[in-house]
């Protein structure tokens, strides 16, 4: 075992066949501005650096990456394409920056926001990145929880804004709709669910142990009166990454937002399958205490979430 934590990353992982953000944003700089020296200044790193860093990226995945002459640097074919996906990857750091700072909870902090998990780990990181493009100096801390901690957090006066995924508004808080979202039932390619030729019905989806978002979810808010009761769980969950993960190793079907599976969708890791009979359409809502509607930063944000 190597020291500084390398066991973590063996060398055929991940972290070694990606290159690092500083080169990635690099290659976007000279795509940008058709030139290694300019990109080079931008960043504020010396021409030698940045060629070294081309290099060393060239290297690592195995293609040429760019052309340079006397006239300036272009992307070879490779390298746009490569420039292509970076620029996603940009865009996700970006994100993940965004919602990190907010969970620092600074004390300087303005807004404080709590969030229901589906909205904190799917909708709101973006949202907070168009508020810094707004209010730069804005500090503002999150609160991760299911709908019914949102509730408690802001009847305690523990946060100004809310958002929530249930059915109805809590007591003693005022919301408005803010986007509209589907759960949809989902199994690993394996299981038999994925083969069938027909939907499931409603009696079969309740009858059946499922990997759930625990009770006080608005995830589990929806299921259980879409199924006239309470659903049954084989296990029971706190956020929907760990749902999806257990659905994703074979432990059995799940019920999640289809903002949360995509990815897996699209890889063939999950499986959606059908259901007729069960309404799980739903209402995400921005919520705060009953007369104090969100002024300043607070109403920014909330404007945002309907852009």
């Amino acid at each position: 075992m190597s020291e500084g934590g390398d066991e973590a990353y063996p060398r055929g992982g991940l972290a070694h066949r990606v290159p690092d953000l500083g080169a990635l944003e690099l290659l976007l700089a000279v795509a940008r501005l058709g030139s290694l020296g300019r990109a080079a200044r931008e960043l504020g790193i010396t021409q030698p650096a940045a060629s070294s860093r081309i290099r060393s990226m060239e290297r690592q995945l195995g293609v040429a990456l760019v052309d340079r002459s006397p006239r300036g640097s272009r992307l070879t074919d490779a390298g746009a394409l490569v420039t292509d996906w970076a620029r996603r990857i940009m865009e996700a750091a970006e994100a993940f920056d965004a919602g990190a700072q907010a969970l620092r909870g600074r004390r300087d902090s303005r807004l404080r926001v709590a969030a229901s998990m589906t909205i904190a780990e799917y909708l709101l990181p973006g949202w907070l990145i168009a508020l810094r493009a707004l209010r730069p100096d804005t500090a503002v801390s999150l609160l991760a929880g299911n709908s019914a901690a949102v509730a408690e957090r802001l009847l305690a006066d523990e946060a100004d804004l809310g958002f929530v995924e249930g059915l109805s508004l809590p007591a003693g808080l005022d919301g408005a709709v803010v986007a509209h979202d589907r759960l949809i039932v989902v199994t690993a390619p394996g299981h038999p669910w994925a083969r069938r030729r027909g939907p499931l019905s409603a009696g079969e989806l309740a009858s059946t142990p499922l990997i759930l978002r625990e009770e006080g979810s608005g995830t589990r808010q929806v299921l259980n009166a879409a199924l006239g009761g309470l659903a049954r769980p084989l296990l029971e969950l706190s956020s929907t990454t760990a749902v999806k993960a257990s659905a994703v190793s074979g432990a059995g079907p799940a019920v999640l937002s289809e903002l949360a599976v995509g990815e897996e969708l699209a890889s063939r890791r999950l499986v959606s399958v059908p259901v007729e009979g069960v309404r799980l359409d739903r209402e995400l809502r921005a919520v705060w205490r009953t007369g104090h509607r969100p002024t300043g930063p607070g109403r920014e944000l909330l404007g945002l979430t309907r852009g």
